[in-house]
C-alpha cells in the first residue's frame, strides 16, 4: 500500500475541489469610463421629491456614492463640503458652478437623513438608492466612490482621483483661466 504525505493529500483535495467549482464567475457591471456620458440618476430626496442628475446639466457635478454607516465616507464628507463651498460659484471651462449629487446606499432612511444634517451636507441634490439600481448602473462595488462630470454630462474623473486633496486638484484643472 502506498503512503501519501500530508502535502500530497492536500494537493489532491484542492484538485478535486476545483472540479466542482463553477467555470464562470459573475463579474460586477463595469463602471462608466472617462469620456462617456454619465448614466441618468433619478432618486428620491430626503423630502420625498425626485432629484434628476440631468437637472444639473451645465454644471460640474461630483456624484458621490456613500452611506451613513461607512466610516471612510463620513471621514471624506468634510472634504466634499469644503470643495462645495470653494467651487460652488466658480466658472469652469465646461460648466458654470459646482454641485454635488450625493447617492446614499443606506437602508435606514432616518440614519441617512441624520447623517446629512450632522455632516452639514448643504447641497440640494441628495438621493436615496434604496433598491441599488443607480449603484448597479455605475458599477459601484465599494464606497466611497465618486464620479466627476462636466457641464455636458461626460465623466472626466472617477474613483481615488477624487478623494482628499485630489478632488481639489481635479476641480482646479477644470477652472476657466481667462
Amino acid at each position: 500500500m502506498m503512503k501519501f504525505s500530508s502535502l500530497a493529500l492536500i494537493c489532491v483535495a484542492f484538485g478535486l475541489l476545483s472540479l466542482v467549482q463553477p467555470t464562470a464567475v459573475e463579474s460586477a457591471p463595469a463602471q462608466p469610463q472617462k469620456g462617456t456620458k454619465a448614466p441618468e440618476i433619478e432618486l428620491l430626496s430626503p423630502k420625498g421629491k425626485k432629484v434628476k442628475l440631468s437637472k444639473l446639466k451645465g454644471k460640474i457635478v461630483l456624484i458621490d456614492f456613500w452611506a451613513s454607516w461607512c466610516g471612510p465616507c463620513r471621514k471624506e464628507n468634510p472634504n466634499v463640503v469644503e470643495a462645495y463651498k470653494k467651487y460652488n460659484k466658480k466658472k469652469f471651462k465646461d460648466g458654470k458652478g459646482f454641485e454635488v449629487y450625493s447617492v446614499s446606499l443606506d437602508r435606514d432612511e432616518a440614519r441617512w437623513k441624520e447623517a446629512i444634517e450632522k455632516d452639514l451636507l448643504a447641497w440640494k441634490a441628495h438621493g436615496w438608492d434604496k433598491d441599488g439600481s443607480v449603484s448597479k448602473a455605475y458599477g459601484v462595488s465599494s464606497i466611497p466612490t465618486a464620479f466627476l462630470i462636466d457641464g455636458k454630462g461626460n465623466i472626466v474623473a472617477s474613483g481615488a482621483e477624487l478623494r482628499g486633496l485630489k478632488l481639489h486638484i481635479q476641480l482646479d484643472a477644470l477652472l476657466k483661466t481667462d
